[in-house]
């Protein structure tokens, strides 16, 4: 068996021909510029016919409801094993997705709790059983021998009257004796009960010593006593003291009811745990956890008084009938409709928006805004003649009857180890492992049922302990899928693979370092070990240094990034690559390092003042303007709670009125007048289909379609700019529709896309490709690169300024007609920037990025960190979530958020330059700060 994995003639996409033999059964990295080849070489090629031959293993009937895998540009791999690769791929949007049930942990939660849990009346918090007379037998013999019992059949339980009837009929039952109000009688006694008063009434059955010999009149006892009292009997243990008992009273009932409340209870099943199922889910928010209502602080003009519009939104204004009947009902109730809403008396406010006792037709309206918009409904009244969708003025909120735990009463009030399902998911999971791993937790349990949970415990508690040593224990199993960013979705997938035990697999990961602190990284590579040490291969595209130096093969790709790239520059380990000349290993050796650090003054500042939002709680904090500034801590901290969900949405709101999502962030801020607008850099894709491209994007096209339908034979054609268009029928070659290239379906074999016969792949007719530019067609200049096109166009001031700040972020390598879908999320998000340098700027915009540096290697952050340093030196203000230490220490601010992930975070630990934060680590116990000083000491 080979003990390489042996690459021949690979030319997918960038690629020249490599031919390169790597170690199986190794941790191996690839590494290089952004765009260099190493995801097409590790994804494209290697995971692409790995999992192509194993698709092609299977029967034909099969393979047509899989999906097709294309055969990857290589003339030979040998050694190849079955593949898995895990990427960044976004979780799902679903809001009923949780990393519960991702993992597949809330599904075993689901059955132990079925299986195990102790039902509680969820009114009286007493235990609901269903027992059968010799369950009820078993356990009441769990007590010591010598107890005396008397038995008891409930039969009247806090009711009003005298019930005469029952008490004789107990008497003629041949019952001797009757417990009343907690008061032993005689039923031969004369006993009248007042009829207004509430009574309980319980027949003595019997009287027992808990001996052998009295085992077959206990039995008898207790199936009296079920009889009589339609499947309820409770025990009281006289001489619970004298024995060393906690409790004297036990309940036992053959149905799953509460015999106090009266309320009865279905068995249970594993989808009465289910959020997803109304057996299980909140009636109230429909499992969500969640609710909307109208967010005061959009329907109200504080500013206006009641007769100038205060509340127009939801009364009208005007002409409207509830507007005449607002001012109707405040005259009645004397309040001032002519000063300012927020002037008022709070009572005065309260009753214009919720009315009061003596008028309930008033809060109608607002009231059935609420409910048509919780039925999904598009509302238009007549004072919103423009129809907006009332979602822009609703708020989400937790759920008041399930407090966000998404299940119904009866399902919290069942419990396993005394925590219900809802208190276990909203534990971190690093709490909720240690919980699970205390055997104590679960000594309570009865030998069958200990047996029935092991299983299941096993399973929940090897996942768990995969979840914390990939770094992912500050989060809870509760955690809403929306929330989780790519980096933590994939290492949830390395956590799975792992519990998986899988052997001679080989796993292909992209950047699993992402959103990892520097304290974490260590933790993730050991998890990847232990991938490696059970027999598999383990491929990773990654810049990590700590990741490299781990590494046993490293597989540098160059020299430069796309057509200039696609080459083995170096192939060895780590020690090998430090003594070599690539560019990666320049910056490892530390002959080229990134130092842009300007140490800017700090004048003007944001402030954001009382912020709530996941861990964050109260939170003010200020952002220094015209400055780099650095968002720092452990991962879970509440870095992106504090940007995304707080800055961000405020300053869309308020300088781009912007619709946001709502949420319950109740965060204000001051200093946004300063700004004029606020940019969000994510690396989203720049489009979704093949036919965008960078040139389209940017906005390039446009300039270079006027151009070509101002030239002399376009214009004697009569040809317009849309001419120029592969989108739109007119120029474009109809027989491929613009694409270039023709998709053949196969069945059950992949699609297989052949160049257009017509166009022969150009996308333009000929009539179209006949005009021409300087000697070149329009199909000519979209195969141009970057860097060919700002040559070609020296002369054409507005095109040129455009692929000039293209680049300068580094993608001067790319084509202007290159398909958006092949281009990174890092090449992504430089291109959104390049497009926003390209617009005049006024000095005081807000750029926001998080994690910039995501796909990005040493010199392409070098060449990032110079174009945000040039944002601000424009008098632009730059706020950078990251954890990459060329990126903080070259800030001129830092925000270090910690201490820890989860609830142990959410707090501003350390402020200042990043000399301060290493400074002072010791005093502030900053990771960031740690980590900052070895790096700033190895820069001297």
């Amino acid at each position: 068996m080979s003990e390489f994995i042996k690459i021949t003639g690979a030319k997918e996409h960038n690629l020249k021909n490599i031919n390169l033999s790597i170690p199986k059964n190794e941790l191996v990295v690839f590494t290089g510029l952004s765009g260099s080849g190493k995801s097409t070489l590790a994804f494209d090629t290697l995971y692409a016919e790995g999992q192509r031959r194993y698709i092609e293993s299977l029967s034909s009937y099969a393979r047509q409801f899989l999906g097709r895998v294309g055969k990857p540009d290589v003339e030979r791999i040998e050694g190849l094993t079955p593949a898995i690769a895990i990427d960044q791929k976004s979780t799902s949007k679903n809001p009923r997705s949780t990393v519960g049930t991702i993992t597949e942990i809330y599904d075993y939660l689901r059955l132990l709790y079925a299986r195990v849990g102790t039902q509680h009346c969820y009114k009286c918090g007493k235990p609901v059983s269903k027992m059968s007379i010799s369950d009820i037998i078993d356990q009441i013999n769990t007590l010591p021998q010598g107890s005396k019992i008397m038995l008891l059949a409930p039969l009247v339980r806090e009711k009003k009257g005298s019930f005469e009837a029952e008490l004789e009929k107990l008497r003629n039952d041949g019952f001797v004796r009757a417990q009343i109000d907690g008061v032993m009688q005689r039923l031969d006694d004369e006993i009248e009960l007042s009829k207004t008063k509430k009574h309980t009434i319980k027949a003595v059955i019997d009287r027992i010593e808990l001996r052998a010999e009295n085992h077959l009149r206990l039995i008898e006892g207790v199936e009296k006593a079920v009889a009589l009292s339609f499947g309820e009997i409770e025990i009281s243990i006289v001489n619970a003291d004298e024995m060393g008992l906690l409790q004297n009273h036990m309940h036992f009932s053959e149905h799953n009811a509460c015999f106090d409340c009266k309320i009865s209870y279905e068995s249970l099943e594993p989808l009465s745990f289910s959020f997803n199922s109304p057996k299980g889910a909140c009636p109230a928010c429909d499992g969500l956890g969640m609710n909307f209502s109208l967010d005061q602080s959009k329907v109200i003009n504080e500013n206006l008084s009641v007769e100038a519009g205060a509340l127009k939104l939801l009364y009208g204004f005007n002409k409207s009938y509830y507007y005449k009947f607002c001012l109707a009902f405040c005259e009645q109730n004397e309040i001032n409709a002519k000063i300012p809403f927020n002037e008022l008396a709070a009572h005065e406010q309260k009753a214009l928006l919720y009315g009061n006792a003596s008028n309930i037709k008033f809060t109608w309206k607002r009231h059935h805004l609420e409910r048509r918009f919780e039925g999904a409904l598009r509302l238009s009244y007549e004072m919103l003649k423009d129809s907006k969708d009332f979602s822009d003025y609703m708020i989400e909120k937790e759920c008041s009857e399930c407090k966000g735990k998404r299940l119904n009463k009866g399902s919290l009030a069942v419990k396993v180890a005394g925590k219900s399902l809802g208190e276990l998911i909203s534990m971190q999971i690093k709490e909720c492992f240690a919980f699970m791993n205390e055997d104590s937790n679960f000594a309570y349990l009865s030998a069958q049922n200990a047996t029935i949970a092991e299983p299941i415990l096993k399973e929940v508690r090897e996942r768990l302990a995969f979840l914390c040593d990939v770094g992912l224990g500050y989060l809870s199993l509760g955690r809403d899928a929306r929330t989780i960013s790519g980096g933590e979705a994939q290492r949830i997938r390395i956590a799975s693979q792992i519990g998986s035990g899988l052997s001679g697999v080989m796993y292909v990961l992209d950047e699993p370092s992402i959103g990892l602190h520097e304290k974490d990284t260590m933790r993730l590579i050991k998890t990847l070990r232990s991938l490696q040490e059970k027999g598999n291969s383990v491929l990773v595209v990654e810049h990590d240094k700590k990741t490299m130096q781990s590494a046993d093969f490293i597989i540098d790709i160059g020299p430069k990034a796309g057509v200039m790239g696609g080459e083995v520059v170096f192939a060895g380990t780590y020690k090998e690559l430090l003594k070599s000349k690539t560019l990666t290993a320049q910056y490892l050796n530390g002959k080229e390092s990134i130092n842009f650090a300007k140490n800017r003054a700090q004048n003007n500042w944001l402030e954001i003042k009382n912020a709530n939002i996941n861990n964050i709680k109260n939170l003010s904090v200020k952002i220094p303007l015209s400055n780099l500034v650095g968002i720092t801590g452990v991962s879970g901290s509440g870095k992106s709670s504090l940007i995304l969900g707080t800055l961000l949405p405020r300053a869309l709101e308020q300088l781009t009125r912007s619709k946001i999502t709502p949420n319950a962030n109740t965060a204000h801020i001051d200093g946004l007048e300063q700004l004029d607008k606020v940019i969000y850099l994510d690396q989203s894709p720049i489009g979704r289909t093949p036919r965008s491209n960078p040139a389209t994007y940017t906005g390039v096209m446009d300039e270079i379609r006027e151009l070509f339908c101002a030239t002399k034979e376009a214009k004697l054609r009569g040809y317009k700019a849309g001419r120029f268009s592969f989108n739109v029928k007119g120029g474009r070659c109809e027989k491929c529709s613009g694409d270039g290239a023709i998709t053949v379906e196969m069945h059950f074999l992949p699609d297989i896309s052949v160049v257009c016969d017509a166009c022969k792949g150009k996308r333009y007719n000929e009539a179209t490709l006949e005009i021409k530019y300087k000697g070149k067609n329009i199909a000519d200049i979209l195969e141009m690169s970057v860097a060919e096109a700002l040559e070609f166009f020296k002369a054409v001031p507005k095109i040129h300024a455009k692929l000039a700040t293209i680049c300068a972020v580094g993608l001067e390598y790319i084509t202007l007609g290159q398909s958006a879908t092949t281009l990174s999320g890092g090449e992504a998000q430089r291109m959104k920037l390049a497009k926003e340098l390209s617009r005049s700027d006024t000095g005081k915009t807000l750029y926001i990025l998080d994690e910039p540096t995501t796909g990005l290697h040493f010199a392409d952050v070098a060449r990032l960190v110079s174009v945000l340093q040039s944002l601000v030196e424009l008098g632009n203000s730059v706020v950078v979530i990251e954890h990459n230490l060329d990126v903080i220490k070259n800030c001129d601010y830092l925000i270090d958020m910690g201490p820890e992930g989860g609830d142990l975070g959410g707090q501003v630990i350390a402020t200042g330059s990043p000399k301060e934060l290493a400074k002072n680590h010791k005093k502030t116990h900053s990771f960031t700060g740690e980590f900052l000083e070895g790096e700033l000491k190895a820069m001297k």
